[in-house]
C-alpha cells in the first residue's frame, strides 16, 4: 500500500499543473496496476476539502460531491471509507464544518456514544453533545 500526501491528491483531482497532474496520475495508475492499493487517510482528506474550499473556491455541494466520486473510485482506499459517507450526509444536512462532521462520524464508529464540544452549529449534529 502507498499512502499519497494532500498535493498528490488535489493535483491528482484539479489538474491545474499539467506536470504534477501526470507524475499523480502515473504513480495512481502505475500502484494500482501492480496491485497496490493507494491510500489517502482521514487528515489528508481534511486537508483536500480545505484547499478545494480555500484555494479553488469550489462550493460545498462541488466538494461533497468530488468526494463522494473519489470515494467510488477503485484506485483508492480511504482510511474510515463508513465514517467519510456518514459524514458526507451529515455535512449535506447542516451548517457544521467537513471536520466536524468527520470527527462525529469517525468517534462514533470508533465506539464513542458521542463528542463533547463548545461549537454551535457541531452540537447540533446526532454525533456530538453541546457543552
Amino acid at each position: 500500500m502507498l499512502g499519497i500526501d494532500t498535493n498528490v491528491l488535489v493535483r491528482y483531482l484539479v489538474r491545474d499543473d499539467e506536470a504534477q497532474f501526470e507524475i499523480a496520475n502515473r504513480l495512481i495508475r502505475r500502484g494500482v496496476g501492480a496491485g497496490e492499493a493507494i491510500f489517502v487517510s482521514l487528515p489528508v482528506l481534511l486537508e483536500t476539502e480545505w484547499v478545494l474550499r480555500s484555494r479553488y473556491a469550489l462550493n460545498k455541494l462541488e466538494v461533497a460531491e468530488t468526494i463522494s466520486q473519489l470515494l467510488d473510485t477503485t484506485e483508492i482506499q480511504f482510511e474510515d471509507e463508513a465514517a467519510i459517507e456518514e459524514c458526507l450526509r451529515d455535512w449535506k444536512d447542516s451548517t457544521a464544518s467537513f471536520a466536524d462532521c468527520l470527527i462525529g462520524a469517525h468517534n462514533r464508529r470508533q465506539g464513542c456514544r458521542a463528542t463533547a464540544t463548545f461549537d454551535v452549529k457541531a452540537g447540533k449534529l446526532s454525533t456530538f453533545i453541546q457543552l
